[in-house]
């Protein structure tokens, strides 16, 4: 049976493509941090790296009575700027880009869907009514960097059609992300902050409104708007993509606040603040039984979740897209592509650690789920880059190796 495929798209954003350059060795870099966190924590320096993370940065900070060590800073701070960038890129392609129209948004927003309903499913089946139950967020996630990265791997070999669709695909789940740390894993909440959150959200609107151009002032009120949203309860991340979405975007023009704030964010969230956050968060002790610890009920939910979870339902997503004439194929693409896409989008990576620190409250269970997060997206990773590589091979007429 064929399916309708969609034309290539003249051209890619420059945006776009800038986007996608960024995060080639950005996911190399992460991998490396990532390494080297793990060889220090488990080295004759193990106690002084870790002890640097939770040594206190500011000893006293307004309404934090115990202040915020390396590791809250890295968390709590730089990575509103990694959820700018996010916002930023969402609204962008919802904007102009990708998501902009229905025709291009309803296949990665149906794969995106599929990818993080049947890992939560998973990830519930075997959790349910157990202490770890609240992860299911975890597996949802995809790293759009470790994902791309590893596309970049093949080179030219992938076409442009598939790189826009995992690059889609992940912006939507980052959206899907944001919506579940904002209403699942935010803690108790301040009607007041979240009041005074809200009339920050509004000054900055109406800045909006009066067509206010300067990136400046958005970043101050940002400044502001992060605070408040801190001392709500809403996790501090969440004010990054409220800023976002109230920074200006004139699609005619190569230049508005929007793509200046997104050019100026690339360099120091791909090769800085994510970087870190990797030394931050994988700086853990693994035990010599982490084996026995992987039967764990969160592990197997995460682990399959990501594994097994992520591509069965984006590659069921995208048949049922393309079977009920709501979406067409990419050009140049088959299903065997899809399924690679697929298990990239089971590189959690970031994102799920970053959920896993707020779904936890018990230290076992978050070092359970780092450690699975990165077993699973090694093999989410390497098995979506071969099941490509074979798929490209294949198109190219050249027999697979017996």
């Amino acid at each position: 049976m064929s399916f309708a495929r969609s034309p290539l798209p003249s051209h890619i954003t420059v945006a776009l493509r800038e986007f996608i350059q960024s995060q080639k060795f950005s996911g190399i870099l992460l991998i490396f941090c990532t390494a080297v966190s793990i060889f220090l924590s488990n080295s004759f320096f193990s106690e002084s790296y870790i002890h640097f993370w939770h040594e206190p940065v500011f000893s006293s900070f307004p309404g934090l009575p115990g202040g915020m060590n390396a590791e809250l800073v890295v968390n709590d701070i730089l990575m509103a700027f990694f959820f700018l960038l996010v916002g930023l890129e969402i609204k962008r392609e919802l904007v102009s880009g990708e998501l902009s129209a229905f025709s291009k948004a309803s296949l990665p927003v149906a794969a995106a869907i599929g990818g993080m309903v049947f890992p939560a499913v998973i990830y519930t089946a075997f959790n349910a009514g157990l202490p770890s139950a609240s992860g299911w967020g975890i597996p949802m996630a995809t790293d759009i960097a470790f994902a791309i990265g590893v596309m970049s791997i093949l080179g030219k070999r992938v076409p442009d059609s598939l790189r826009i669709l995992l690059t889609a695909l992940a912006v939507v789940d980052d959206l899907g992300a944001v919506a579940v740390i904002a209403l699942f894993y935010s803690g108790s909440i301040s009607g007041t902050y979240l009041m005074y959150a809200g009339l920050v959200v509004i000054c900055l609107m109406l800045m909006n409104r009066m067509k206010v151009r300067y990136v400046f002032p958005y970043l101050l009120l940002g400044a502001v708007l992060w605070y408040f949203v801190l001392m709500s309860g809403v996790h501090a991340t969440i004010a990054g993509v409220l800023l976002a979405f109230t920074i200006p975007y004139n699609r005619k023009k190569d230049k508005s606040p929007l793509t200046t704030l997104e050019h100026w964010l690339h360099a120091p969230v791909n090769y800085c603040i994510m970087p870190v956050f990797a030394l931050a968060n994988t700086a853990m002790v693994i035990p010599a039984d982490f084996i026995k610890n992987l039967q764990s009920m969160e592990s197997a939910g995460i682990g399959l979740g990501l594994i097994f979870g992520k591509p069965i339902g984006i590659l069921l997503f995208i048949w049922l897209a393309v079977k009920i004439r709501i979406s067409s194929m990419p050009v140049h693409s088959n299903f065997r592509q899809m399924l690679g896409i697929g298990f990239l989008g089971g590189i959690g990576f970031t994102m799920s650690i970053f959920i896993s620190l707020l779904a936890f409250d018990d230290p076992l269970h978050v070092l359970n789920g780092k450690i699975t997060i990165l077993i699973a997206s090694l093999v989410a990773g390497i098995t979506g880059f071969f099941l490509l590589k074979g798929a490209v091979k294949e198109k190219q007429g050249i027999p697979r190796s017996r």
